[in-house]
């Protein structure tokens, strides 16, 4: 699940306003191959980054500048090492170019010498946008760094404001990809095709102790929750906000935020009792807070079920097939492994791509 962005000035200590815009839709699965997996009760958080602590503290973490291209920011892919906020130094392969899936690119593409991917820049430890405007780090620039030798093309990057914009923009052909991961949900799928190579789960990130004894969705009515503005996690308690009330318990107070970081610094100021996200990023940001933060309803279903996550392009567009087959050599090379590895996903792993595997939030 998807989660979205910041812009680097922005406030995140307040709560940002819901998405107007309506969501992406999607048609039925053309799933390749779906593995169902168990959920695991705790994911292993990424390396530790000296950076991510005084974005915590800022709330300002991943946001690259503003440009002077209407608030879109470039940055280039990431080269492998660890890099501002990247994890412990790993060897990744640099790999030969496919000829044959370079040839399965699109025309302009292959004439270009490039693609664009969108991203959010807030979404550790898969996006991390750096503050000079011009680089990315986390799994997924490494993913874009090994994909783009493998079909022989650069993919340059641009950080858009939010989830939507970015699912929006591919739709208009304003973008090429966006690698993500981004939670494939069946809604999703009616606008965009999602190449999945991440399996996730939805958890808590609450201050340390549980003060609230949350254990799961369940234990949130009367709590202040926070979410991404525009994400699955924001549906899903909205929707448990409506339970609550018809049990005849107080609803759930809700707190969408435009970024990540906006969302955890509610929790460790008390404006929240709690953030409902992605594990993996919570994981992360669980560490960085050094004692203070703790994850909470880790192995429930918490609202969702086979939660997959992927590349988004737009609807029957030819690089869908391309980034299957991409996809599946870097695991059948051992790449994806390391990558995962690298930056504390392992858990995340899926043993093949697929296409649309989500399913309803």
């Amino acid at each position: 699940m998807r989660n979205t962005t910041v812009q680097h000035h922005s406030h995140p200590s307040s709560p940002a306003r819901p998405s107007l815009a309506p969501p992406p839709e999607m048609s039925p699965p053309d799933a390749l191959s779906r593995t169902p997996r168990r959920r695991r009760p705790v994911l292993t958080a990424a390396t530790v980054v000296t950076t991510a602590v005084a974005c915590l503290a800022l709330g300002a973490c991943g946001s690259n500048p503003p440009q002077a291209d209407g608030g879109k920011k470039d940055s280039s892919a990431g080269k492998g090492g660890s890099g501002a906020g990247g994890a412990a130094d790993v060897a990744l392969p640099k790999l030969k170019k496919d000829p044959a899936l370079h040839k399965m690119l699109p025309e302009k593409i292959r004439k270009a010498g490039k693609m664009t991917s969108v991203n959010n820049g807030s979404f550790p430890p898969y996006e991390i946008a750096g503050s000079d405007g011009h680089s990315l780090t986390g799994a997924s620039a490494d993913m874009a760094t090994a994909l783009g030798q493998l079909l022989g093309v650069k993919i340059h990057h641009v950080t858009a404001d939010g989830l939507p914009s970015s699912l929006t923009g591919i739709k208009a052909g304003r973008y090429d990809v966006a690698l993500g991961p981004v939670g494939d949900f069946k809604d999703r799928q009616k606008s965009n095709d999602f190449v999945d190579w991440v399996q996730e789960y939805v958890v808590f990130a609450v201050k340390k102790g549980n003060p609230e004894k949350i254990g799961s969705l369940a234990d949130t009515c009367g709590r202040r929750v926070a979410v991404m503005s525009g994400g699955s996690a924001e549906g899903v308690i909205k929707e448990q906000a409506e339970r609550c009330k018809k049990d005849g318990k107080e609803a759930v107070r809700v707190q969408s935020y435009k970024d990540q970081p906006g969302s955890i610094l509610a929790v460790r100021s008390g404006r929240a009792d709690a953030f409902f996200s992605s594990q993996a990023p919570l994981a992360y940001f669980v560490k960085e807070a050094k004692g203070t933060l703790e994850l909470a309803g880790t192995g429930k279903a918490n609202g969702f079920d086979d939660l997959y996550q992927g590349a988004v392009v737009p609807k029957k567009s030819p690089l869908r097939e391309v980034l299957v087959k991409a996809i599946g050599e870097l695991i059948d090379n051992g790449t994806y492994a390391k990558i995962m590895k690298k930056w504390g996903t392992t858990s995340n792993s899926v043993e093949k791509p697929g296409v649309n595997l989500g399913g309803e939030a």
